[in-house]
Parts: structure tokens; sequence; C-alpha cells
């Protein structure tokens, strides 16, 4: 597979991925018994523990098309690390304590190597549409990353955070699909 196909079916894969976490994220109320609020539960946290996999491997992707150095590339490699580590807490056998330590820093992660892909793209000399997409993008998944780390740490503490969490989700995904349109742009123009 060559660079630019990795790079847009990496973005395609991860801005799947991170629509899959915000559709788990969201919080749902069963007009009728249909759905048990068990049922439920467990297939958001299965669509979730889903979208960090697509996550993950869509960074990886984006990362492996990068030639030579970047913060672009390193930033990429970061945030499939924070992916790798939400999918962690998914599968381990841990207490819900540390799945929620776990989460907080996957989430965190996440949102230190959107940073440094944030800070790649606006070093870029020349500024086209694509690299406005890619700037937003990266700002908005940063933005979503740390509001989703500060819900857990909301929840570690007893309090509720479905609401930040459930917003952060979903700028996270608008974000990773700006940044797919930034690349689906770069490929045209």
């Amino acid at each position: 597979m060559d660079n630019r196909t990795k790079v847009l079916f990496g973005s395609w894969v991860q801005a799947v991925g991170t629509t899959l976490s915000a559709i788990a994220s969201t919080p749902i109320t069963p007009d009728n018994q249909t759905i048990s609020p068990q049922f439920y539960e467990a297939f958001a946290k299965h669509l979730d523990l889903w979208g960090n996999v697509l996550q993950g491997t869509g960074n990886a992707l984006v990362a492996d098309s990068e030639e030579g150095h970047s913060l672009d590339k390193v930033g990429n490699q970061i945030q499939s690390i924070g992916n790798s580590v939400n999918v962690i807490a998914f599968l381990a056998n841990v207490s819900e304590q540390m799945e929620i330590e776990l989460n907080i820093k996957g989430n965190l992660i996440q949102a230190a190597g959107g940073s440094l892909s944030f800070v790649d793209a606006l070093d870029e000399e020349e500024r086209g549409v694509e690299s406005l997409y890619d700037i937003y993008g990266n700002l908005l998944q940063v933005i979503g990353n740390s509001m989703q780390a500060l819900s857990d740490q909301k929840e570690r503490s007893g309090k509720d955070g479905v609401l930040i969490n459930t917003t952060g989700g979903w700028i996270q995904a608008i974000g990773s699909i700006l940044t797919l349109i930034g690349a689906m742009k770069g490929e045209i123009i």
C-alpha cells in the first residue's frame, strides 16, 4: 500500500472509530422495555472498544504513511498508544477504579499526541484549505480527548461526568472527520 493510500485509509478508519466511540458514549434511554439497560451498557462498551481499536489502527496507518521524522508522525504514534491504553482498560481483568485510571491515561496520551499533530499542522509554511482542516481537526481532537479525561476524573471522584464525556466524544469525532476531509482535499488538490 502506498503512503497516500495509507493516509486516506487510516484517516477513514480513525474517523469511523471516533464516531463509534462517540455513539457509544451517548446515553440513550429506551422508551420501551425491549432493550434492557444491562444489554445497552454491554453493547455500548463493545462499541467503544471497537471504536478505540479502529482509532488506534487509523492513527498507526497515518503515522506509517509519513516518511522521515515529524511531529505529526510522532503525534499519531502517541495517539495510537493512547488508544491501546484505552483498549487495555476494556480487556484487562482489573477493578472498575483501575479501568477509570487507564481510561484517563489513555485519553490524556491521545490528547498529547494530538497536540503534537496540531503543532505540526501550524508549522506548515504553505497553508491551503486542507491544512486548515488538519489544524482545526487536530485541535478539536485534543479538546475532545481532554474533556473525556476530565469526565473520567469526575467519575473517579463520584460525580457525574456523562455529559462531558458525550460532548468530548462528539468533539473528537468531528475533529477526526475534519482531519479526514483535509486528507481527502489534499488528494484532490
